[in-house]
């Protein structure tokens, strides 16, 4: 592996999506809230990245999740943005809105503010939906990292892991 701009162990899982998605012929599409990009940023730091990503919606707002995914105001209202039901429709969304095979979509509590007893900072919700398939992934975890940079790492990791075929 060369060089990476990215923490060695996001690097490493990131060409290991890259390979076995290309060698699976699927392509892949992201939704991603608290981190912002970093998921897509990893994948695109591997050559060959352009066989396996499709595209990725950073939709840090709830209405650029309801403007780009389809994410409906009532999950929004309802449930929150760190939702199993909001990860999930965004995953849908991110879908719907490309030629991906897979989608993975996460939203969080990065902090150091913004979390609440309910859902406090660390808190992070993944959903992976694939094409053609009932399928339903979807998985809320307290990712215990302290800093937002290391909750934000930790939950780009799970991501990854849910991208592998």
């Amino acid at each position: 592996m060369t060089k990476s701009l990215l923490p060695a162990d996001l690097a490493a899982l990131a060409e290991r999506v890259v390979t076995a998605n290309r060698e699976a012929g699927r392509t892949l599409a992201l939704a991603e809230s608290c981190t912002g990009g970093l998921v897509a940023a990893a994948l695109t730091e591997i050559a060959g990245s352009s066989a396996v990503l499709d595209r990725g919606f950073v939709t840090y707002s709830n209405e650029s999740k309801h403007e780009l995914l389809g994410v409906s105001n009532e999950i929004i209202e309802t449930f929150g943005a760190v939702s199993i039901a909001c990860a999930w429709s965004m995953a849908q969304g991110a879908l719907k809105h490309s030629r991906a095979d897979a989608a993975v979509a996460i939203s969080g509590v990065a902090g150091p503010d913004g979390g609440t007893p309910q859902k406090p900072v660390g808190t992070v919700v993944f959903a992976r939906a694939v094409r053609g398939s009932d399928e339903i992934i979807v998985e809320e975890r307290f990712l215990d990292g302290g800093s937002r940079d290391e909750i934000r790492r930790q939950a780009a990791l799970v991501a990854l892991e849910l991208l592998l075929p």
